[in-house]
């Protein structure tokens, strides 16, 4: 089931958006049923679990942390993380700079920007964006690249409502790129993460380049 899911969704996607799949709680059969249809981009929620999943499975897969990562917990992933999402803050920014320092990496993330009527989701708005990619701080960083932006609508059956927080993103996206903000940093913004099982097809439509999927790979989580 968990093969014919995932072609199914892959044979929908453009080219150019990269598919993460989203395999927070399940079991390491699953992922490995995935792997074997032909996905290498997973994506976590948990710093234990994806400890683990790395350890136990095959080393060409490309882990993305996908959760909201707590600063003493960036030690456990640096070593082999491929891409952070959900970066908010120029702290969590300097904690992932300093322990990619000591792994002699350069280590990918993903800036969140707050499009959601939800004051449950985290993010960045658009002067605190613009802050922290002007700042001399963030230009000393030099074992991090942000290669894009990420952002999460909100839990809504409103199509119009989600369409226009997408479409925000995009706009603020596209906005970065045109502004020269830091040395190089903007040349590497190529990134727009948005999109889940129940939006990824809008999301797409509205400029999505990466889109994370899990229960319609995996099914509901228990």
């Amino acid at each position: 089931m968990i093969q014919q899911n995932l072609l199914d969704i892959k044979s929908q996607l453009p080219n150019h958006v990269t598919l993460v799949a989203v395999s927070k709680t399940k079991p390491v059969a699953d992922l490995m049923e995935a792997y074997n249809a032909g996905q290498r981009v997973f994506g976590e929620n948990y710093v234990q679990e994806l400890v683990e999943k790395h350890e136990a499975l095959p080393k060409d897969i490309q882990w993305h942390f996908i959760g909201h990562l707590q600063s003493r917990k960036v030690k456990l992933i640096a070593p082999f993380v491929n891409l952070i999402h959900g970066v908010d803050s120029l702290k969590l920014l300097h904690e992932i700079n300093k322990e990619a320092q000591k792994n002699n990496r350069v280590i990918d993330c993903l800036l969140q920007i707050f499009i959601a009527e939800e004051e449950s989701k985290f993010g960045l708005d658009e002067k605190e964006l613009t802050e922290i990619l002007s700042s001399e701080e963030f230009k000393n960083l030099k074992n991090i690249r942000i290669i894009g932006l990420m952002g999460m609508a909100t839990f809504t059956e409103n199509q119009d409502q989600i369409k226009k927080e997408f479409q925000k993103l995009k706009t603020i996206f596209d906005k970065i790129n045109k502004e020269t903000i830091g040395k190089d940093a903007i040349n590497r913004v190529s990134i727009i993460s948005m999109g889940m099982s129940g939006d990824y097809q809008l999301a797409i439509e509205c400029g999505s380049t990466m889109v994370r999927i899990g229960s319609s790979i995996f099914g509901n989580r228990k």
